[in-house]
């Protein structure tokens, strides 16, 4: 995992009026209800479900992704998907630009993310993030080999693991280069020739005439704060999921060969609105 991006230039900030206070009652106390009341319901069925199937989670991301789903609908946020999610074994790659992502990546396929490690400590997001099953990726070196051997386990375990080769979070407007170091654990030959990678492209459509990058979190941005905005937004806007045909391992030379080409399908998927590309462009 990268550093943090940082586009040197937020969008501007507005004041919550008393409507966009009632807005954030309104929605986010249900929200929270669903975020940790399903929690709740997710680590009881999980006993069950850790002594019945071990390593396998059957029944558990079932209801993650029903919480997901509901959770953009509490929002207000509407809900798009493209093409297919594949049921081939293997992972599933994204470009990130939100928080909103997890909710967004759940809500239609069951996947697990890999994270990086300080996640983990987070209060509230950390505890969801291990209750339900994502990977945890520690920069130390010294880890590599049984960071790259969990890799194997989860992948050959059936779990679709899903990753953010950027490395961190942008604005929602532009793909970062993505990086190819975890790409390395799909060509053990335990694995190169039974795993399929999917692209998948997420793209965030403002409400009208707010920011482009209203959706988006990078840099030193605070979670409450851009949490407390979202919940006040009204009318609030869409995001879309695109699901890319999946691509086959051993169909490439390396981690390096593999990651460009998923950069580039999920480059090609971004949806941007005109005033998105406005301001994209004024910002090369």
């Amino acid at each position: 995992m990268s550093s943090t991006w940082d586009s040197g230039d937020e969008p501007p900030h507005r004041r919550i009026g008393p409507l966009g206070w009632l807005r954030i009652v309104l929605r986010g106390v249900p929200l929270a209800i669903l975020v940790f009341g399903g929690l709740a319901i997710l680590l009881l069925v999980r006993l069950v479900e850790r002594p019945v199937h071990g390593f396998h989670r059957p029944w558990t991301p079932h209801i993650t992704r029903l919480v997901c789903r509901a959770a953009l609908f509490l929002t207000g946020i509407k809900f798009r998907s493209e093409g297919a999610p594949m049921t081939k074994r293997g992972a599933v790659v994204a470009n990130h630009c939100s928080w909103l992502d997890i909710f967004a990546l759940n809500a239609r396929k069951r996947v697990y993310f890999v994270s990086k490690s300080e996640v983990a400590n987070w209060p509230g997001i950390g505890w969801l993030a291990r209750s339900t099953g994502t990977v945890f990726i520690d920069r130390d070196p010294r880890q590599a080999r049984a960071q790259k051997e969990l890799f194997e386990k989860r992948l050959l375990a059936g779990h679709k693991l899903l990753f953010f080769p950027e490395g961190t979070s942008s604005d929602g407007i532009r793909i970062l280069p993505f990086k190819s170091t975890l790409f390395a654990a799909f060509f053990t030959p335990e694995l190169k020739d039974a795993l399929y990678v999917q692209p998948v492209t997420l793209s965030y459509q403002p409400p009208e005439e707010a920011d482009p990058r209203t959706y988006g979190w990078w840099g030193d941005m605070d979670f409450a704060p851009h949490l407390l905005r979202t919940l006040a937004t009204s009318p609030q806007g869409a995001v879309t999921v695109t699901y890319h045909d999946p691509l086959r391992v051993s169909e490439f030379s390396g981690r390096k060969d593999l990651a460009a080409a998923c950069e580039k399908i999920v480059r090609s998927g971004l949806k941007l609105s005109p005033e998105a590309q406005a301001k994209l462009s004024t910002q090369r």
